[in-house]
């Protein structure tokens, strides 16, 4: 197990001085940036002003990309969460492990602490390292094994993290609890805490049972199992007591525990990957936030996503870093309508696309399911406001932060990861030769900057399960020229056979390394 480093006040929520930060000269160390990652959960490329929203507005989003660079063809790796995040943190391919797929709640971890993560680079370095937010990456060596009761045997200070604030999955899936520094926060012993994903407690209510219960959100789909703060999840739960946490203070919640860390850190080089759960269901943003988009709870959730981004803004600016700071803003995966909760995301869309210019979305082998937005500010390095057609995939943000802080990496680490941090700063307009996606069924795709190949897959035309989402799948080769049209309409294949077999070949070529 990786020892952590960091301060036990740390422990203590909301009080900066409980971080065990100097007084001190802010860090100015241009060859140490802080290095801000903001991961939004199924945030669509078209959801954000900058990026031509239609009916919410995201002016602080807006003003971070005015400070900096807006790409327009950024890609994360996987078109589902966990082996997106997997890819990010690793700068490994998630479709290199069997093991990657959309994690349940109660998953052992699937980073594994003999791993070089990100949060490693950074720590060799002498920065302090955070994880707030969600994670969605499994906790505990094993599946279902973990005590919730108990500090955990294995946690995110064995993957180079100094300090973490997380939800252990999604906020749709149980434990509905904050985990802190590899313990449940505020854990309550007069409600010991169960999780099974298998059968439910004796007594204990579900959403298929006692709809009645779900007074705050009732499920379209699925999410019918236990009920927290009025809404059914996946998975079955039972206790929590005065660790549950109510949904529409999740953004406050995380938000606060940033903005400490900011603080107590401001004169260290730190590194912080804070992913939000706006905008994965269940959507329910605070009250204050409510009616501010005329779309709904899923539109309102997107202005709570803003605040957050605005809050840590404001906080760099207070403190004077900001100029030393490398804020990269970005999502998982595509964006999802319907996912489960009868939330009217898509009865009031009214005209806003979610997935912008492209096809699919969330779950899906084309473009919307991986095409995501990406903005890189660092004002005291980075021209502002550029708009950047480089293309980009997630996979490489490791390697390229590797090249900015200047870190000899173990032999092994980060294999599918090149180092694009020119890219990143605007100094080459060109960036990756080509990108690979995954769906959520498996399939492989491969994208230049003309061609996007998909390749052969017999499965459904339609994800089964509730979301009207097209999957991409074909029985035949797909090639579409993406350099005339984003939406992936017409078939070129027969038409083109040797850009074909070159595509394929690219694929072939990755599964072999």
């Amino acid at each position: 197990m990786k020892k952590s480093y960091f301060a036990i006040g740390l422990l203590v929520p909301f009080a900066a001085q409980a971080y065990g930060a100097k007084k001190a000269k802010a860090n100015s160390d241009p060859k140490k940036p802080n290095v801000i990652i903001i991961l939004a959960d199924d945030l669509g490329y078209g959801d954000l002003g900058c990026y031509g929203a239609k009916n919410v507005k995201t002016p602080n989003v807006d003003r971070l990309a005015q400070q900096g660079i807006r790409f327009t063809d950024t890609h994360a790796v996987a078109a589902t969460s966990t082996p997106s995040r997997y890819s990010l943190l690793t700068g490994e391919y998630a479709w290199r492990r069997p093991d990657t797929d959309i994690a349940a709640g109660n998953a052992g971890m699937i980073i594994r602490p003999e791993q070089y993560t990100m949060a490693d680079m950074f720590r060799s370095q002498g920065y302090r390292t955070c994880a707030i937010g969600k994670w969605h990456l499994g906790l505990g060596d094993k599946a279902g094994t973990q005590d919730w009761n108990a500090p955990l045997p294995a946690s995110l200070a064995d993957l180079g993290f100094d300090y973490h604030y997380i939800m252990a999955g999604t906020a749709d899936r149980v434990p509905c609890v904050f985990i802190e520094n590899g313990s449940v926060a505020n854990w309550d012993p007069a409600a010991p805490i169960e999780v099974n994903y298998e059968h439910n407690f004796p007594g204990e209510p579900t959403g298929k049972d006692n709809p009645e219960l779900c007074y705050n959100l009732k499920s379209s789909h699925g999410h019918n199992m236990s009920i927290v703060n009025g809404i059914g999840r996946i998975g079955f739960m039972k206790g929590g007591g005065k660790a549950l946490w109510k949904d529409e203070n999740i953004a406050d919640s995380i938000t606060s525990h940033a903005i400490n860390f900011i603080k107590a850190n401001k004169d260290n080089p730190f590194f912080m990957y804070f992913a939000t759960n706006d905008v994965h269901v269940p959507r329910f943003p605070n009250q204050r936030f409510r009616g501010k988009s005329g779309m709904g709870l899923r539109g309102d959730a997107i202005v709570q996503f803003d605040w957050s981004v605005g809050q840590i803004m404001s906080t760099l600016e207070k403190l004077g870093i900001a100029d030393n700071t490398l804020i990269l803003l970005t999502s998982d995966n595509g964006p999802v309508v319907d996912d489960g909760y009868q939330d009217r995301a898509e009865e009031l869309l009214n005209g806003h696309e979610p997935s912008g210019p492209w096809r699919g979305n969330k779950y899906s082998a084309f473009e919307g399911g991986t095409c995501v937005p990406a903005i890189v500010c660092w004002p005291g390095k980075v021209k502002a406001g550029q708009t950047s057609d480089a293309l980009v995939s997630q996979i490489d943000f490791f390697r390229s932060f590797n090249s900015l802080v200047g870190v000899r990496l173990p032999q092994g680490s980060a294999p599918d990861s090149q180092d694009q941090i020119k890219t990143l700063l605007g100094e080459d307009t060109v960036g990756r030769d080509y990108v690979l996606e995954l769906s959520c069924n498996h399939v492989l795709s491969a994208r230049t900057k003309k061609w996007k190949y998909i390749e052969p897959n017999d499965g459904p035309k339609m994800i089964t399960w509730g979301p009207k989402i097209e999957t991409g799948n074909c029985p035949s080769p797909q090639l579409y020229d993406i350099s005339s049209s984003k939406w992936e309409s017409d078939n070129v294949a027969e038409k083109n056979p040797q850009v074909v077999y070159d595509m394929q070949n690219i694929l072939r070529r990755e599964r072999q390394k």
